[in-house]
């Protein structure tokens, strides 16, 4: 028995042993976890970065304008053209977080200004529809101006950012009539086998002529966001005679060509492809609604729009491809590039006289920046026009 006990003794010194290592050697991996959460957070707050454009440094708006007695009034009357822009902390640099909640809660809030629906038969037996919103207010030169708006792709006077603009307009002394895109308002029927598209301007140039005969006395500025901005100008440059009581026209955001644009909404670059497939998936669904009206039986439906053409709008899963299967034909374009050619702006700007403001947000995600060329071309060209005519005047 007692040669045994040394035995035991040094076998339980032995698990003793053990044991104290053990926990003189846990402390390091604490340390390996720490390392590793660091790491993570990190990685977080690069992505953060790189998502918000933190690091993106501000300055003032890029300009590019014709010298003439009117930019210069406005140049100097109007600091926000000049001064550098500070965004809003934290979310302000990101182009994808000011699309999302401009668009849903409009730029502070989403207010609810009051005003009267007008509708409009239109000569193919279409309903068109506007709201109506008068001045709560008198305005600095003290004039009755009416501000003509038309909304972007598949929008009405019901979306928060027109809200928000229409409210800013009326306490500034401003009437608005706001353009509800043909099967955008989800409480009105179509009366006839056809959609809002990318450049039609039959109902917008309806309203502007109610708000001339009910209000001759007043003069317009036309506005126009995104495809508005696509159907303002090409209605200006359409006809002259548009152009009558126009004081100036505002474009904001949008892309001037849908067949230069075509190419980078199918781009993963900003996510356009991302946002391609969520407009598409919208506007499909206000096809859908009105199928009954559109895909109906009678001499107005177009006869190259068939019951086929509603599989492949099912499986559609960009704007080109609605706008190839559906959208073009109730116009009866043969082709899309047809279809994009002829209902882009592009060759309607030099025919507009009026003051032209085309303004763009240099991290739209919708917009590339090769269509940025457009504008800058446009008015170099101007310039050169100008300059050619003040030169002949002086020879003469």
């Amino acid at each position: 028995m007692i040669p045994k006990f040394p035995a035991f003794k040094n076998k339980w010194h032995t698990a003793q042993d053990f044991k104290m290592n053990s926990l003189m050697e846990t402390p390091e991996l604490p340390a390996v976890f720490d390392g590793v959460k660091l790491a993570a957070v990190a990685a977080v707050l690069y992505i953060i970065v790189r998502c918000l454009n933190l690091k993106s440094p501000t300055a003032p708006p890029d300009l590019i304008y014709q010298d003439t007695p009117l930019s210069r009034f406005l140049l100097k009357s109007c600091s926000l053209l000049t001064k550098e822009y500070i965004p809003p902390l934290i979310w302000g640099k990101s182009g994808h977080i000011q699309t999302a909640l401009y668009g849903k809660m409009g730029r502070v809030r989403s207010p609810h200004p009051y005003g009267l629906r007008k509708y409009l038969t239109m000569s193919d037996g279409a309903t068109a529809t506007f709201d109506l919103f008068e001045p709560l207010a008198e305005n600095c030169i003290r004039e009755d101006i009416t501000m003509v708006i038309c909304p972007g792709i598949a929008n009405h006077s019901e979306k928060q950012y027109i809200r928000t603009f229409v409210d800013y307009s009326q306490k500034n002394g401003y009437r608005c009539a706001v353009l509800n895109h043909l099967g955008a308002l989800p409480t009105i029927e179509l009366t006839s086998p056809r959609m809002f598209t990318y450049g039609c301007t039959w109902e917008f140039g309806a309203m502007v002529n109610y708000i001339r005969k009910t209000y001759p006395q007043s003069k317009l500025v036309v506005v126009g966001f995104s495809l508005g901005g696509n159907i303002v100008c090409k209605y200006l440059g359409e006809n002259q005679t548009n152009q009558e009581g126009v004081l100036c026209c505002v474009s904001v955001c949008q892309g001037y060509s849908a067949l230069r644009a075509q190419e980078t909404f199918m781009q993963w670059d900003q996510c356009r492809r991302f946002y391609n497939f969520l407009m598409a998936d919208n506007l499909k669904k206000i096809i859908l609604s009105h199928r009954h009206t559109l895909f109906a039986e009678s001499p107005k439906k177009p006869q190259s729009l068939l019951e086929s053409d509603l599989s492949r709008l099912h499986t559609a899963t960009s704007l080109m491809q609605i706008d190839d299967s559906i959208m073009r034909k109730f116009h009866g374009y043969s082709t899309l590039k047809e279809y994009y050619e002829q209902e882009s702006c592009l060759h309607y700007l030099q025919k507009i006289f009026v003051p032209l403001l085309l303004v763009n947000a240099a991290d739209d995600p919708l917009v590339h920046d090769s269509l940025l060329s457009i504008p800058k071309a446009l008015s170099g060209e101007l310039k050169a026009s100008v300059n050619r005519f003040l030169q002949g005047s002086v020879a003469l």
